[in-house]
């Protein structure tokens, strides 16, 4: 059963991580490990209250949002484009997960395959930290975006459907490789996060809302909803300022010792 104070836990995993560049299924699931809960009710619990940490992106992006909606009334040039550009962002992960939803579940949600996504993410992101620094880019506005970006994003956002990668990893790093500033960057991560997880989020819920309900209850799931949305928008608040000063390096770092932490403590027991 989960518990409300379990709720509660996983709630603030949710919230800290789904925008950070750290994975939150990673972290969720060695969160779950780590409260021995198990089984299908708590995989999709841990998509479900995904649906708290949107909750924040849409407080904080409400002008965003309100421009995308102006956009599809014909009455916003600006937020027609970004709602059309973040239609073509979601679309491959959206088919291939998809098509592989099972599967993925089925041998990818296990602590082996997310320990060697942290680290191989987080040399990937020290890597191209360290590249970027080392080219003078000129400053992009999120308006310039192309479709022909849009496209590169939602392709590497396909690599986020292996727990432990990072939607917000492969997403923020290919905003930054396409030119965009750090700032902008970020937030074209978190509006992408509305139509992705947004769908993940129903897709689950309508699949194995009965058996979550079963073995979750209403107020454990409330609980989870309400934490990860309080958690998320601080966590937004903070790396986008965190991002501006200091890059992605330090995540990457944070990835690798994670990576070793939990192969240290739990992998090599077999846990």
């Amino acid at each position: 059963m989960i518990e409300p104070g379990h709720a509660l836990i996983l709630g603030a995993v949710e919230g800290l991580t789904e925008f950070l560049p750290v994975s939150s299924t990673g972290h969720l699931i060695l969160a779950a490990h780590w409260l021995g809960l198990e089984g299908e009710a708590v995989k999709t619990f841990e998509v479900v209250i995904q649906a708290g940490a949107l909750g924040a992106v849409l407080a904080l992006y409400r002008r965003s949002v309100a421009s995308m909606w102006r956009g599809l009334r014909g009455q916003d040039a600006d937020g027609r484009r970004l709602l059309i550009n973040l239609f073509v962002s979601f679309l491959p992960a959206a088919i291939v997960g998809l098509a592989l939803h099972k599967a993925i579940k089925a041998t990818l949600f296990s602590l082996g395959p997310v320990i060697a996504a942290l680290a191989l993410g987080g040399v990937v992101m020290i890597g191209i930290d360290r590249w970027l620094r080392s080219r003078a880019r000129p400053a992009r506005e999120l308006a310039s975006l192309t479709i022909r970006d849009a496209l590169l994003i939602g392709l590497a956002q396909c690599l986020s459907l292996w727990p432990g990668t990072s939607r917000a990893m492969v997403t923020l790093v290919a905003g930054l490789l396409v030119g965009l500033p750090a700032t902008a960057a970020a937030e074209y991560s978190f509006l992408l996060a509305l139509p992705t997880l947004g769908a993940a989020t129903m897709f689950d819920a309508v699949r194995g809302g009965g058996e979550l309900l079963d073995h979750a209850g209403g107020l454990s799931v409330a609980c989870g909803f309400a934490m990860a949305a309080v958690v998320a928008a601080l966590a937004i608040t903070g790396l986008v300022r965190y991002l501006t000063r200091r890059g992605l390096a330090p995540f990457g770092w944070y990835r690798l010792a994670m990576a070793l932490v939990v192969w240290l403590l739990i992998g090599r027991s077999g846990g």
